[in-house]
């Protein structure tokens, strides 16, 4: 994989990875960025590469067996099954997730960011997980730019979502309104003209980004509508994506565009195998556009055991502080986490499907609350469970991973900025998710990957297997 970016950045890069022989792995080696194309220029060079490399791969090694699958794995979700490609990111079990061969640290440090010192910008990521290269600041504004350009929101997608009951979940009115958008679908429109499927990606490309120019738009209206009495607040054309998405929902503090920044970032993939993304590239295969495989992605992304935990997790946090108080002390925090374990629920925001240790995306959300917020009472709790929670959990002897995931802090620094209304945050978790989900299905279509169609089996056919 290559990575480009300045000069100054090749230093720095060279520096590092000296002194870090982990970086060194990660990142094979770089080149100064001479080009100033666009994005879709970018792709359209990189495309004809990556094919050939699927078609060497397969032609050469398409036997290669990758595991054994168990009965365990068939009868528990397909957990663990090697079964996707997914270019855009890896997560180890140990190392987290990494964009591109990039971890956390790695992008928020070589990502351009809006201010010097700052977190990085989504399209900075948006530009890495589609072309494995890290974009240099003009690109990245100029990104920005075609995104705000993109960002037009038809009619009737507003008039969609008034027609559902004001008090329906924020992610029902979100899905509707991703629906409502896909009218305008090209790739629809192309393949209904007869488009060669070697130029599928085009028009996939051009419904993502517009795409994701429009989710803030229809989330921002779905939040104004629902908590503040449907004053809707139009885009700023002087501020980027996370910037702006911040400032329609009614949030203009820097250090909450700061935020906003880092948490569409760091929530925008997660490899292949999760609910949304998984979901969003089956619908995908069938051909499905953009729209409609995002908004199945969304339905998924809505259950509690995938993206609505970042609402329970707040909500859990709240009952705390409703029962014991926000100075809550140690042993009364342990007797509250036996309370809830022993009701038969779990302590939301801990634990992991692949994770082994605690979640890079917590960790870079800790660093930033003891960055600009450290005096915070929950924050303070959401510390102490960091203390208290895992080795409860450990002596259960039932969990694989008792550390906190990405959920156990978001919903706290949202809350601190005045973004209080936890049935909305998997709203900001879908909007950031369209970044992965999207730069992905781009690759989809440019590689051709065929429709997914996994082999299942009745609970007779493995008992008999199993007697054989």
């Amino acid at each position: 994989m290559v990575f480009h970016k300045g000069a100054s950045l090749l230093t720095k890069l060279r520096s590092r990875a000296v002194q870090q022989p982990g970086l060194r792995n990660s990142v094979r080696w770089f080149q100064v960025q001479t080009s100033s194309e666009d994005l879709h220029s970018q792709l359209k060079e990189l495309i004809p590469e990556q094919q050939e490399r699927l078609k060497k791969l397969r032609s050469e090694h398409g036997k290669v067996q990758l595991g054994n699958i168990t009965v365990d794995m068939v009868l528990g979700g397909m957990r663990g099954m090697t079964g996707l490609l997914w270019e855009t990111s890896l997560l180890d079990p140990e190392e987290g997730i990494r964009f591109r061969g990039l971890s956390i640290p790695e992008c928020q440090n070589l990502l351009p960011a809006a201010k010097s010192g700052g977190e990085p910008l989504p399209e900075g990521l948006l530009w890495l997980l589609l072309t494995g290269k890290v974009p240099t600041k003009e690109q990245v504004d100029s990104l920005s730019k075609e995104l705000r350009n993109r960002a037009t929101v038809p009619d009737h997608v507003y008039k969609t979502i008034d027609a559902l009951p004001i008090d329906a979940h924020p992610m029902t009115q979100f899905a509707t309104g991703v629906m409502a958008l896909q009218v305008q679908s090209e790739f629809q429109k192309a393949y209904e003209k007869g488009i060669h499927k070697s130029k599928y990606w085009e028009p996939t490309f051009e419904d993502s980004l517009s795409l994701i120019a429009q989710l803030p738009i229809v989330a921002s209206y779905v939040y104004r509508r629902m908590y503040k009495n449907g004053q809707v607040i139009p885009m700023d054309d002087s501020l980027d994506y996370g910037g702006n998405f911040a400032h329609m929902l009614g949030f203009d503090d820097p250090a909450m565009q700061e935020l906003m920044r880092l948490y569409v970032t760091i929530h925008s993939d997660h490899e292949g195998g999760n609910v949304s993304a998984h979901t969003g590239h089956l619908v995908a295969s069938a051909l499905s556009d953009p729209y409609l495989s995002f908004a199945a992605a969304l339905n998924g992304l809505a259950g509690p055991l995938h993206g609505l935990a970042n609402q329970e997790v707040l909500l859990w946090i709240k009952s705390v502080v409703g029962e014991c108080g926000e100075n809550v002390s140690k042993e009364d925090l342990q007797k509250y986490v036996w309370k809830t374990l022993n009701s038969g629920k779990v302590v939301p925001g801990f634990g992991h499907g692949v994770l082994r240790k605690t979640d890079p995306r917590y960790t870079c959300q800790r660093e930033f609350a003891l960055k600009h917020l450290p005096e915070d009472p929950l924050f303070k709790l959401v510390s102490n469970l960091y203390e208290v929670v895992p080795p409860i959990l450990l002596e259960l002897g039932k969990v694989k991973n008792p550390w906190p995931n990405v959920d156990a802090h978001s919903g706290v620094l949202l809350n601190y900025y005045g973004l209080t209304e936890a049935r909305y945050y998997t709203v900001l978790f879908g909007v950031s998710r369209a970044i992965g989900i999207c730069a992905q299905l781009i690759w989809d279509r440019a590689l051709g990957l065929p429709l997914e169609r996994p082999k299942s089996v009745t609970m007779e056919w493995l008992e008999k297997h199993c007697k054989k």
